[in-house]
């Protein structure tokens, strides 16, 4: 006769998280290490309950807005090399629906987050509950329904006993490499309180391997065959070079063979910035030196990348006629992608078995084309030195010369987090990457409020090493709430908020698609009803000091240069705050290197919007179908 024990779905759940593994190459690790919650009457006597009763199993966090929380999971999973996850849980309403925009940016970036949100009574006996929004041609349907499209696997537990298969469920998805992201269970309120004899079997230890799969002999065949025949080959690694933690098999194929690297955002720190191959940054906001490579690429050998727009150039980017793909992928949706010759392995073991099929010393790109690129690298690090350096010592620095002045301070130890604004591209283009694991920019959803309590998550992940949330103004504003939770907890981020009243990446590019800079800045309106006034008497400083945050203002490149050194050394929570000059007098970042489409106008009377829309259609005109 089969054992049980008696709890309830919430007590039983939180249980069976307590005892999930993960498994790869002989390394094991909890699969959900702790649980994010905020509560209200959806969760706090079902799931809140549960992990005051399993407090010794399951560690919790106290959030402080549901979004936030998520971005703070991801930031571990992704510093966890998604081996480790953490659980959300929220009350019904606006607090699960506050999950949606975390989802996406988990399942978009192929990084496990386990969702709990509170769901309204399975019994309809309350109906309409407190915050129960009511959808009169289905019964079944709450607010929850919005995780659905973000979510890889979804799941409304209505009876305690659902639970068993959708928990395995949830976390066979969550381990998988290829499906991984978001996953939910949504939990009736009643349901989590409900008791039932649970047999002991669920609760027993349960190890999930990460699998490595092998690449296919016959397209493992083709590939070797299409790397013999490239003279100029270009590899692109992207994020699944970090997942599959192939950084060092990468840098000796990198080697052997002669062919130059460069990176997508995900990708970036595959290669550190003085490998002799790494050449910097691909795309809208890749470097020089990367963007001429691809155009005359005539074989690109994608590595774990799903080849975004940014990647791409918006497709006009890989010029060379006859130009083919070949794609290293551990998923076949993006190994498949620009009509490319599919090699559908996972990353480490994919480029172990490319070298070995190649053979020692019998393929390598001609010593004048490494030449090229090597001088080439050389010509854009003296441009990086010169966005970085400050002739001046005690002026306002430009936002390159803040980067240049973190720069200076940092190791291989350090951490950076960004997502959003004008950042993403300076540090794609400028940033020299010490480890494989310094560089964490969230750009598959370059979600706006990540980098904090992102960086909380990375901390969490990382306890010894410097972790630093790089932010602007406009993302500082938009999720600052999560400061709170690093100095409840002792959580020592270290926050670099970056002021230039506005939202300074979309201001230029609403430049030059004839927008005008409307509506981007952070000012006073003018009398002509346009935000062109005063900057905003607002001091974000004193924000982060009113939330407990130690705070220490730079004016200067020489107080900022002491400031972050301060504060790199600060064992709490610290934020050095500086206002930035602007690009428009004093020399910023260089322009981007490739096109980006974003649609101007057809039609207009304002002669910015003609003009940009003249050079939208010339650059429409050299995009391409590669079939």
């Amino acid at each position: 006769m089969t054992s049980t024990t008696r709890l309830t779905a919430a007590q039983a759940l939180v249980r069976f998280l307590s005892v999930q593994y993960t498994e790869r190459d002989g390394a094991r690790r909890r699969l959900i290490d702790a649980t994010w919650g905020i509560f209200g009457h959806g969760n706090v006597a079902g799931l809140g309950q549960a992990l005051i009763e399993y407090a010794d199993d399951m560690p919790y966090h106290q959030g402080r807005n549901e979004q936030s929380m998520v971005h703070a999971a991801v930031g571990y999973a992704r510093q966890s090399n998604r081996l480790s996850a953490h659980a959300v849980t929220t009350s019904i309403g606006p607090g699960a629906t506050n999950l949606v925009t975390g989802a996406a940016l988990a399942t978009i970036n192929h990084l496990p987050v386990l969702l709990l949100p509170g769901d309204t009574f399975a019994t309809r006996v309350a109906d309409p509950v407190l915050q129960q929004l009511e959808v009169p041609y289905a019964g079944d349907v709450s607010v929850n329904d919005c995780l659905r499209p973000v979510s890889k696997y979804f799941d409304r537990i209505t009876r305690p006993e659902a639970l068993i298969p959708a928990a395995l469920q949830a976390m066979r998805v969550l381990a998988d490499p290829v499906e991984t992201g978001a996953v939910t269970l949504a939990l009736p309120q009643d349901v989590q309180a409900e008791a039932y004899d649970w047999p002991d079997e669920f609760f027993a230890e349960r190890t999930w391997y990460v699998r490595r799969p092998a690449a296919d002999p016959a397209e493992l065949a083709d590939a070797v065959r299409a790397v013999r025949a490239a003279k100029r080959p270009l590899i692109i690694a992207g994020g699944g070079v970090h997942h599959s933690r192939a950084e060092s098999v990468l840098a000796d194929f990198a080697s052997a063979t002669g062919i130059p690297v460069a990176s997508t955002q995900a990708g970036k720190g595959s290669l550190n910035h003085d490998h002799p191959q790494d050449v910097g940054g691909i795309g809208h906001t890749g470097t020089a030196t990367a963007d001429e490579l691809a155009r005359l690429a005539d074989l690109v050998i994608g590595v774990g990348t799903r080849y975004t727009d940014f990647t791409t150039g918006s497709h006009t980017l890989f010029e060379r006629p006859g130009v083919r793909f070949l794609n290293l992928n551990i998923g076949a949706y993006d190994g498949h992608k620009l009509a490319g010759q599919p090699l559908i392995a996972d990353a480490r073991r994919g480029l172990t078995a490319l070298a070995e099929e190649l053979g020692p010393d019998e393929y390598r790109v001609t010593a004048s084309y490494i030449a090229e690129y090597r001088e080439d690298k050389e010509r854009w690090e003296q441009r990086v030195d010169a966005c970085y350096e400050a002739e001046e010592p005690d002026i306002r620095p430009t936002q390159p010369q803040v980067l240049g002045a973190l720069d200076e301070i940092v190791d291989a130890s350090d951490i950076i987090v960004n997502a959003a604004g004008s950042l993403p591209g300076d540090l794609h283009k400028l940033w020299r990457t010490r480890s494989f694991d310094q560089y964490h920019l969230e750009y598959g959803y370059s979600c706006m409020g990540y980098e904090i309590p992102a960086a909380i998550g990375v901390k969490l992940a990382a306890p010894d090493r410097p972790v630093w949330a790089l932010v602007g103004d406009g993302t500082y504003l938009m999720m600052p709430t999560e400061i709170v939770t690093a100095v409840q907890e002792g959580i020592a981020i270290k926050v670099l908020l970056i002021q230039n009243h506005g939202y300074a990446s979309i201001g230029g590019l609403s430049e030059s698609v004839g927008g005008e800079r409307f509506g981007t800045a952070y000012r006073h309106q003018a009398d002509d009803g346009t935000y062109t006034g005063p900057p905003l008497p607002v001091d974000l400083a004193a924000n982060a000091a009113s939330l407990g945050m130690r705070v220490l203002r730079a004016k200067t490149v020489s107080d900022l240069r002491e400031a972050l050194a301060v504060a790199r050394a600060a064992d709490t929570p610290t934020c050095v705050y500086v206002e930035t000059e602007t690009a428009d007098t004093v020399s910023g970042a260089p322009p981007a290197q490739a096109w980006w489409d974003v649609p101007v106008a057809a039609t207009a009377t304002r002669s910015s919007a003609v003009k940009a829309r003249e050079l939208y259609e010339r650059h429409v005109s050299t995009r391409r179908r590669h079939l």
